[in-house]
């Protein structure tokens, strides 16, 4: 598997896309991913290097199954627990150990797995001059993978911070992250966080 840092230097107008870090994915949730605490020290890390420079996303579910339409309509029939009327409002937040950094870090809200869907993430970093993406969070096989894929499609460099990203599904982690690094080794690179870190300019100003 390719990994590592293959293609240069970090450029300095980079963001850390941090992807569903939230209560709902975390304890005892039906959504839980059991890597979450041991994933969270590094893309704290991360997020450590220059909070304006963090993006986090937030999957927010349907209101009730009624709400919505396709197959997300079975979807939240099947996951009618997880929907707003039945969770507790802070369960969709970013986790506290995270959270502490809004702002100056951003937060995009999502209704699907890809943040890409509204448009309102790529307006973002395309007023910051962003080529470069360093991805973390879950599922690394779900809300990652999307976020991956569209980004390639816009054509952002894209770097997933391999200890930094868990799913649910170990088997499912361990596919993705076998899938980036062989079949899209052209445009995805893994590194592991203290790589990154060592190769990622701290001085530049993003964009109000």
């Amino acid at each position: 598997m390719a990994s590592g840092l293959r293609f240069g230097p970090i450029d300095e107008a980079a963001v850390h896309l941090c992807v569903d870090m939230q209560g709902i994915f975390r304890g005892d949730s039906p959504w839980a991913m059991p890597w979450f605490d041991r994933v969270l020290p590094h893309i704290e890390a991360l997020v450590g290097k220059d909070p304006t420079r963090t993006v986090f996303t937030r999957f927010i579910p349907a209101r009730n199954a009624q709400d919505v339409g396709g197959t997300w309509l079975r979807y939240y029939q099947r996951w009618n627990n997880m929907t707003l009327d039945n969770l507790d409002a802070g369960q969709v937040d970013i986790v506290p150990e995270l959270a502490r950094h809004v702002p100056p870090a951003r937060t995009f809200d999502k209704v699907v797995y890809s943040p890409w869907q509204s448009g309102e993430l790529f307006l973002h970093l395309n007023r910051g001059a962003v080529r470069t993406l360093i991805v973390s969070g879950g599922e690394t096989d779900v809300c990652v993978l999307a976020s991956v894929l569209g980004a390639i499609d816009l054509g952002f460099r894209v770097i997933v911070a391999s200890d930094a990203v868990c799913s649910s599904s170990d088997a499912a982690h361990d596919a993705m992250q076998l899938f980036y690094g062989q079949r899209l080794s052209q445009q995805v690179e893994t590194a592991e966080t203290e790589e990154i870190l060592d190769c990622w300019s701290a001085y530049y100003q993003f964009p109000v």
